[in-house]
């Protein structure tokens, strides 16, 4: 008796502990429940006041910012390259004289100005003069002779030897005369050009050998500047096209053309010289001038072309502009991912993202994100 009722007690406790949890959580999921129809009721009610506070609550309007546009236009794109040139005369004349002597007369002093076929200086040859004033006296007698002789000769009198020795004596003298007339002729210095004296490098009563320059003439009118280009421009650069020359001395910039081009690469540095013509009238130029000489490196005719402030980069990498989109709520700033080209004095080629006709944002596209309402200020034609 006492074992069937401790097996009874004991049968009760283990059905009392496995129906226990299951009640609870019963009661736990139904109390869950019961929050959650309360939790729906409650946002339905504050979705209605919600809606009633939106009805009755003015709009509230985003501020547009204040923008300035460029139109977009397909326009000429020319890229320059600097190269270093010098200025040189070509018409610079070391005047000297074929025969050595004494400077008898300097006719010029540095600074002159002296025109084509000026007399500017003489040779003493007093020496030569009366070496003439000898031979010539000796050439009248031979005359005299030559002329009895041939009278005989024409006679049959006297020996033909005699009547050559004569001719021959006669025409050596001429010869000698004509040899020195010649040297004379040579003892004057004219201006082969007209120029200025910008050198007097014997003075007057100094000896001077032959072929010594004795003055330096120069002529400023026609300058031309020299520059070596980089043998990777042989395919850029062409005779006659134009060049832009800056020198910097006289802060000065001049339009000109290429004039020559050297045909052969100097194995050294790798260049070959240009020439480009320069008008002086003002004669305020001077051989060895610096200058610098800018060629065309690049060009297409119709590209579009912005100023590179205007462009961003992204944190990708990807390089950016803002243009207006305008739509039925208005202008909006539209972000727009461009390809960047050649880029040259501030401007940038725009490869692609751009179009002609868009509007670039210029004034103001730091201060805008994609979708911005913007208000436009200022337009400009680029």
């Amino acid at each position: 008796m006492k074992i069937t009722t401790l097996a009874y007690l004991v049968l009760s406790a283990v059905i009392f502990v496995s129906c226990e949890p299951k009640d609870e959580l019963a009661s736990l999921k139904k109390d869950l429940a019961s929050k959650k129809e309360k939790l729906n009721a409650l946002q339905v009610e504050i979705d209605d006041l919600n809606g009633k506070i939106a009805a009755l609550e003015p709009e509230k309007k985003i501020d547009s910012i204040i923008v300035a546009v460029e139109d977009i236009k397909p326009t000429e794109f020319v890229k320059y390259a600097k190269l270093q040139g010098t200025v040189i005369s070509d018409n610079v004349y070391k005047a000297s004289s074929e025969v050595g002597g004494r400077i008898l007369k300097l006719l010029v002093k540095e600074g002159d100005y002296v025109k084509r076929g000026q007399l500017i200086a003489s040779i003493d040859m007093d020496a030569l003069e009366k070496q003439k004033e000898e031979i010539s006296t000796q050439l009248s007698l031979a005359n005299t002779v030559f002329e009895r002789q041939k009278n005989l000769w024409d006679q049959q009198i006297g020996s033909e030897l005699q009547y050559l020795q004569a001719k021959n004596n006669k025409e050596r003298l001429e010869k000698s005369i004509e040899t020195l007339n010649s040297q004379l002729s040579k003892r004057n210095i004219y201006a082969p050009f007209s120029g200025y004296v910008d050198q007097e490098l014997i003075k007057e009563g100094e000896m001077s050998a032959p072929g010594a320059p004795i003055l330096v003439i120069i002529n400023n009118d026609k300058l031309k500047i020299k520059a070596d280009v980089p043998e990777n421009y042989l395919t850029k650069v062409k005779v006659g096209e134009p060049v832009i020359v800056s020198l910097p001395a006289l802060n000065e910039e001049i339009q000109s053309k290429i004039s020559l081009l050297g045909r052969v690469i100097d194995p050294s540095n790798r260049t070959f010289s240009m020439e480009v013509d320069l008008a002086n009238p003002r004669n305020i130029y001077k051989p060895n001038l610096l200058a610098e000489v800018e060629v065309v490196e690049y060009k297409k005719d119709d590209a579009i072309v912005i100023p590179i402030d205007f462009v961003m980069e992204a944190v990708s990498g990807d390089k950016y502009v803002y243009t207006v989109n305008t739509t039925k709520d208005g202008s909006l700033a539209q972000k727009s991912i461009v390809t960047l080209g050649e880029g040259y004095q501030g401007q940038i080629e725009i490869l692609s993202g751009l179009k002609n006709g868009d509007r670039l944002i210029t004034d103001g596209s730091h201060l805008v994100v994609d979708g911005s309402p913007v208000d436009i200020q200022k337009e400009s034609k680029q």
